[in-house]
């Protein structure tokens, strides 16, 4: 018998995107899995499109389809707050832009147990706003430890997942710091366990135009901010990792 999958979406004014990122879900070829949808607040219809489209499903999906409400405390939050309604043995991790290919759940976990991986993820494509694939597959390592992740944060939230028989569900509770989801796998990889990525490409990482370059310095400033406080790196070490992160984040949308 298949192991439950929990998977953990926040939501924050994602109307125009949620009904396909659910859908990417029903579509796994692996099929025993349970859905929290978290809302954090939005102030558009959000919760009305999800409830509209579920209107249009049978039972079966329904039920196990949970919207829960968590306004106003951000995605670390959220994010939190589904792991702790969480039942399955596997823990994944998926925005609410973003769209999993069919087979991203069964060829994951047949990764993580042929490697006996604790914590895993895999390749990815940037893709535009309507999903469409725009060519530009980024590529993961076979396995990537705390210090390689320091300066390599090719891990993307929506290709994580994590056994629970190996790794303690603490480990999975976000912080409450701007990119809360890289410090997260920097805590696990810290802990001793080694991240295991499967170059796959299986996951389209909806980008819209307007974001494209906006977030640039903003994206500078967290990372910086992630090696001084959560990694709790000296000047000299920060100032060395991300040198090398700056190179690797540009390579990788050439």
């Amino acid at each position: 018998m298949s192991e439950l999958v929990s998977i953990i979406v926040p939501m924050f004014n994602a109307e125009k995107y949620i009904v396909a990122t659910i859908r990417s879900v029903q579509t796994q070829s692996y099929q025993n899995w349970e859905l929290f949808l978290i809302d954090d607040g939005s102030d558009d219809d959000t919760c009305g499109t999800v409830q509209a489209y579920l209107e249009t499903q049978d039972e079966g999906v329904v039920g196990r389809i949970h919207i829960l409400h968590n306004p106003g405390k951000g995605a670390w939050s959220a994010r939190n707050y589904g792991l702790v309604q969480a039942k399955g043995r596997y823990i994944a991790f998926l925005d609410a832009d973003d769209v999993w290919k069919p087979e991203k759940l069964e060829h994951e976990i047949a990764f993580a147990s042929k490697n006996k991986a604790g914590f895993v993820f895999t390749g990815y494509e940037f893709a535009d706003e309507n999903a469409k694939g725009l060519g530009k597959v980024v590529k993961v390592p076979h396995t990537i430890s705390f210090k390689q992740a320091l300066s390599n944060t090719t891990i993307f939230t929506s290709t994580v997942l994590i056994d629970l028989q190996k790794v303690d569900k603490k480990l999975c509770e976000m912080p409450n710091i701007k990119s809360e989801d890289t410090a997260t796998w920097w805590n696990i990889l810290r802990a001793g366990h080694m991240g295991y990525g499967l170059n796959e490409n299986l996951v389209l990482y909806r980008r819209p135009a307007k974001s494209l370059s906006s977030n640039k310095f903003e994206a500078q400033r967290r990372i910086w901010n992630l090696y001084r406080k959560a990694a709790g790196l000296s000047v000299v070490s920060a100032a060395w990792h991300f040198v090398i992160w700056a190179f690797l984040a540009v390579y990788r949308r050439i």
